[in-house]
């Protein structure tokens, strides 16, 4: 039984119906495909909006990926949803469940920031930037480049 289904089962033991996020498949705890989305995990953004916990819900499932026994026996897997956006967030990266809750909440805060404050927000605007620092760089080292065969020519050139 995989664990959104226990906790549906547990739910329904009580009596009580189980959340919306209960019943979600593995498929189903991904982000919204949003571009916007996409541009989080920027770690210097400073003006991010405030994530209060009664607008969280926090679940601890088994982790995927590699690692043997020790990825599959625990529970050290932090999925962790925004209620008033329906943004989902599952974080794994460490062994430690208070070190994935950390990541998880900053992940969370980022991508909530992006969900409600779209292109004005910090972390997409940092995006932005990075992204044409890549380009000017890639524009640079095409232009050395080309230099660089003139250069070459030119001195086959010479030596004929």
């Amino acid at each position: 039984m995989n664990v959104p289904g226990l906790f549906h089962f547990a739910f329904s033991l009580r009596g009580v119906q189980a959340p919306a996020w209960a019943v979600l498949r593995k498929q189903q705890l991904s982000l919204p495909s949003l571009p916007l989305l996409q541009a989080a995990r920027k770690r210097n953004s400073l003006n991010l909006l405030e994530l209060s916990e009664a607008e969280l819900e926090e679940q601890f499932v088994r982790g995927d990926g590699p690692g043997g026994q020790a990825t599959n026996k625990t529970n050290n897997c932090v999925v962790l949803k925004h209620i008033p956006s329906g943004i989902v967030v599952k974080c794994h990266q460490t062994r430690s469940v208070e070190k994935n809750r950390k990541i998880a909440r900053e992940i969370l805060q980022e991508k909530v920031d992006l969900f409600y404050k779209g292109e004005d927000s910090d972390v997409f605007k940092e995006k932005k930037t990075s992204e044409k620092q890549k380009q000017e760089k890639k524009r640079r080292a095409k232009e050395n480049l080309e230099r660089k065969k003139l250069f070459k020519e030119m001195q086959q050139l010479d030596k004929e």
